[in-house]
């Protein structure tokens, strides 16, 4: 009985540490939210924005310091009083509640006060992961914010980006991605859901220009017009060096043909065409600037995964669809998916969504940095195209890194 006992204890408080533990890494994941929310305030509150203001003038674009002096009063205005504001709030937390994890918060939030005192008064050198001088070397962060995200914030919108850690608060307020500014260009801008696209990216603040083979059609919400054909896709490399957002939105749907001409047609619009448009664009993305700003939407369609009642359609959506996922394992910038659903268009007569909704939904959701658009009434595609992707993306990150570390293999393909 007495063993028995025991055990029981033993397993209580060790039911106890491990709630603790929980509650230790639940206290990071909070302390970084009451980061962003000092974070916002001091971009909305006069007296924390004169503070806050030190920390945007220290640095160049490249994130090297302006100058010594000005780097250190950052330190000591901005990162010195959000730590201490950390330590207090958490402090409360803990005290408040009586949960012994939370005090993991406060230490967490000292750790930062220490380094922001020494690099006030020159005992510490180094700065932070995000504020490393150099060129950017990768994408804007998903799960967490690395450099290429927060430089966004400094050179790209201010009023955007908040989120020091963990893009959680971006996602809640839209801000993960700012459509204010950008010069958006949209493919198949005379069809139904390009007017939309459109006219919504119009409304947030954006300056579309509507990429169309109709150019003499006037689209209303379009700052500019350009022509192009499919197959003259290396017409439009100049235009695209100075363009922000690709929307890759045209395309073709022969419905239940199965010609030679209708399988060329339907390969050539909705995959070939959208691929070189793709790669055009890719080459015009930089390390100094564009990883950061620049991006590709491609509408793929739910057709990926699920029938369109077009097998045409269905073949030529899912290929486009692998080729983003191969391309994104190696991508120079953010390659987000649009998986619609039916809507009402000339390509679709017997959709039942509505095509503006479709495009608020669209600029919504890709606010809060979703990658994989969906926007269907199928619950369907809600369960399968998330499993599709992640399959594949496993697939192609183990099968190419393979090829890459065997050069002879990537011989012997090219001799069969």
């Amino acid at each position: 009985m007495a063993a028995t006992a025991f055990d029981g204890l033993e397993k209580f408080f060790a039911q106890i540490e491990m709630a603790q533990v929980g509650w230790a890494i639940a206290a990071i994941v909070l302390v970084e939210m009451v980061r962003d929310l000092y974070h916002f305030l001091s971009h909305q509150w006069a007296p924390l924005q004169r503070l806050h203001g030190w920390h945007h003038r220290a640095y160049k674009k490249d994130f090297s310091p302006l100058s010594t002096e000005i780097y250190r009063k950052a330190q000591l205005y901005n990162d010195v009083p959000e730590s201490a504001f950390m330590i207090a709030v958490m402090a409360l937390a803990a005290l408040a509640t009586g949960i012994s994890g939370l005090w993991a918060g406060v230490v967490y939030a000292a750790g930062f006060l220490v380094a922001a005192v020494a690099r006030s008064r020159g005992l510490l050198t180094s700065t932070d992961l995000t504020h490393e001088p150099g060129p950017l070397t990768g994408i804007p962060g998903y799960w967490k914010v690395n450099r290429t995200y927060h430089w966004r914030h400094h050179f790209d919108d201010t009023n955007a980006y908040y989120a020091g850690l963990f893009p959680i608060s971006d996602k809640l307020l839209g801000t993960a991605l700012s459509l204010k500014g950008k010069t958006v260009a949209v493919t198949g801008a005379s069809g139904t859901l390009g007017r939309a696209l459109i006219q919504a990216l119009a409304k947030q603040g954006a300056k579309p220009i509507a990429l169309t083979t109709s150019a003499s059609v006037n689209i209303s919400g379009a700052t500019k017009t350009i022509a192009w054909q499919t197959g003259e896709e290396a017409n439009l490399r100049d235009a695209f060096n100075k363009i922000d957002i690709l929307i890759i939105n045209h395309g073709i749907n022969v419905m239940g043909e199965r010609s030679i001409g209708a399988i060329e047609q339907s390969l050539e619009v909705n995959a070939l065409s959208a691929w070189r448009l793709m790669e055009i664009f890719l080459k015009t993305v930089d390390d100094r600037t564009g990883r950061a700003t620049k991006e590709v939407w491609i509408n793929t369609s739910e057709a990926e995964v699920n029938p369109a009642f077009s097998p045409l359609y269905e073949i030529s959506k899912r290929l486009i669809g692998d080729i983003i996922n191969l391309r994104r394992t190696d991508a120079p910038c953010v390659i987000r998916k649009l998986v619609l659903g039916p809507f009402k268009s000339n390509l679709n007569p017997y959709g039942i969504m509505n095509a503006n909704a479709i495009a608020r939904t669209i600029l919504f959701l890709a606010k809060r940095d979703v990658r994989n658009i969906i926007v269907t009434i199928n619950p369907l595609t809600y369960l399968l195209f998330p499993l599709k992707e992640l399959s594949q993306t496993l697939y192609f990150k183990l099968t190419l890194k393979n090829f890459a570390l065997d050069p002879s293999t990537a011989e012997s393909s090219k001799e069969t």
